[in-house]
């Protein structure tokens, strides 16, 4: 009864502050609505690390007129003869507006790269465009907060399992499901590269140890948070050991190979 009890206060006590935290998200975007930011948070990371349910948890109670969540899917034909990130500019954030892609770019230099989706020359040309294109929305006043999700190979394959078996899940099931695992190095060494190579002082990437959903919920909130001033805003006590910045030693250290 005593383990039982302590896990329902556990939930609660998650519950509490996810409220307090969604209570935090809304005053930022009245700050984001006065004052005219720009606002533009990139999620990327490994195959169920839970950037939709992040996501959900950020927007749960924020105006869907000024927040946009931006998930492209494959690129179409014409897209293909366009300049790379000439489909991501029309989903930029305006004035007042706090937009969330779900995955980004940095496609070509994770899932493009491993399954031989671009060219060797592609995906050498997208590490010398990107900084220029991020320094672009920097110097246009677009806030730009990038995080990577990071699971182990474990729970992967157990999350994967789970969305075979779900049927409230199926519309997450993909072909590239498959190769998840099969090519858990070879993604381990393009997440690697790629952190290395675009962790810009003006727009670096914060790592999140997303083992565990609702800790790392929490915790990115709370990070996200405090990367923009807004009145009112609480100071919390800085707890985000989950979220870490994209150091040589980080990637080195903290990532699960």
């Amino acid at each position: 009864m005593l383990i039982n009890y302590s896990k329902k206060e556990m939930k609660k006590e998650e519950k509490n502050q996810m409220h307090q935290l969604h209570i935090e998200l809304v005053k930022l975007q009245k700050e984001i609505i006065a004052s005219g930011l720009k606002l533009l948070v990139i999620l990327e990371g490994r195959d169920t690390a839970g950037k939709d349910g992040t996501i959900k948890r950020i927007i749960e109670h924020l105006s869907p007129r000024e927040t946009r969540v931006v998930a492209l899917g494959k690129p179409t034909d014409k897209e293909h003869n366009e300049w790379y990130f000439q489909r991501y500019t029309n989903y930029l954030p305006t004035s007042g507006e706090f937009v969330i892609l779900n995955r980004s770019w940095y496609n070509r230099a994770g899932v493009e790269k491993v399954m031989n989706f671009c060219t060797t020359k592609q995906y050498k040309d997208f590490f010398n465009d990107v900084v220029l294109f991020e320094q672009m929305l920097v110097n246009a006043n677009i806030i730009v907060i990038k995080y990577y999700l990071d699971i182990s190979k474990q729970e992967q394959h157990k999350r994967l399992e789970d969305r075979k078996n779900n049927p409230l899940k199926q519309w997450k099931v993909s072909p590239i499901d498959s190769e998840a695992q099969k090519k858990w190095k070879e993604y381990s060494e393009a997440r690697n590269e790629m952190l290395r190579k675009t962790n810009f002082k003006f727009a670096p990437w914060h790592i999140a140890n997303a083992e565990n959903k609702n800790d790392v919920h929490i915790a990115l909130i709370t990070h996200l948070l405090e990367q923009v001033k807004y009145k009112g805003g609480k100071k919390r006590a800085k707890k985000h050991e989950l979220i870490f910045p994209a150091t040589l030693a980080n990637i080195k250290n903290k990532l699960y190979e």
